[in-house]
């Protein structure tokens, strides 16, 4: 056992480069971690990480016991926890980290998840930060876009489009543009990403905003909410996700644009630490986001758009 509580150790502080990160997985001091290590390396005669006062880093032979010991710590896990799984309930806390952008997919029907798991306690964090899942106690991570980390598993689910739409006020004083050349008379909302300061271009077809051809920016803003609220106000035609302008679209508080000749799509995906067996209340918080996807509740914000 001694053997094993070491080999943990070594593994989960290998994971986070972080004695204290690995103490805080462990629920043990971050001492208690060191020593265990310490054991570990004086047992094994080699030096398995290289310290510093203000990093740790694995040395070539804690690299070649970290590929050897953590598959087998996993199985031996994931073996214990399909044991006991199948008796238990989906409970305890859950941390998702989300976009900003987020609640417009989550919040129409985290009622009914609440209602169905209601002993799971729910916590969101919205940010568009690169979020550490294992670092920072995340269970899952909600993200679009590429995911380039191996360290991570990931899973699809669903799909989204980009729209250009504007309101009904602005198209009947200035018209709706028939082809992406004709924006260059109209009015545009444009995005800025908050962070590198680059604005969003607008990928049409066979045309590129921002790029070789230009319009009136009207307003920029690094907000979508506020992207949203101003087209809606008349101030011009905006490019933003659908998920996010659904509800305004049914309801004729704004106008889709030109359909048809957007061609960005994008996807969500939920991801968490491929190193971690996926709890029973994770598991299900994966699966009910994966079958709503696109129902008819995902598309209306409850008391209307916020």
């Amino acid at each position: 056992m001694d053997s094993l509580t070491a080999l943990t150790s070594f593994v989960r502080t290998a994971e986070t480069l972080s004695f204290t990160g690995a103490a805080r997985l462990l629920g043990i001091s971050a001492s208690a971690v060191g020593k265990n290590v310490a054991r570990l390396e004086q047992r094994l005669g080699v030096r398995l990480f290289n310290r510093s006062t203000r990093s740790v880093s694995l040395t070539s032979e804690g690299e070649r016991l970290l590929a050897r010991c953590r598959p087998a710590l996993e199985q031996l896990r994931d073996a214990e926890a399909e044991l006991t799984s199948s008796q238990q309930r989906p409970s305890g806390r859950l941390r998702v980290s989300l976009p900003a952008i987020g609640y417009h997919l989550l919040m129409p029907f985290l009622p009914a998840f609440a209602a169905r798991y209601p002993e799971i306690e729910i916590e969101l964090d919205f940010s568009d930060r690169l979020v550490n899942l294992v670092e920072e106690g995340f269970d899952v991570a909600i993200r679009s876009g590429e995911i380039a980390d191996s360290r991570l598993t990931t899973r699809t689910l669903g799909h989204f489009r980009f729209v250009l739409c504007a309101s009904p006020a602005y198209l009947a004083a200035q018209g709706a543009p028939a082809s992406p050349e004709a924006l260059k008379e109209h009015r545009v909302i444009l995005f800025r990403f908050p962070s590198t300061g680059l604005i969003q271009p607008w990928a049409l077809r066979g045309f590129q905003l921002t790029g070789a051809h230009q319009a009136h920016a009207a307003l920029t803003v690094n907000n979508i909410e506020a992207m949203i609220r101003a087209a809606a106000a008349g101030l011009g035609i905006c490019y933003v996700p659908d998920f996010i302008v659904n509800s305004m679209l049914a309801r004729g508080e704004l106008c889709e644009v030109m359909p048809g000749y957007c061609e960005r799509t994008g996807a969500f995906s939920a991801l968490w630490p491929t190193s971690r067996y996926l709890s029973p209340r994770v598991r299900c918080f994966i699966d009910f986001l994966k079958a709503h996807w696109g129902s008819p509740q995902n598309t209306e914000m409850p008391g209307g758009p916020r």
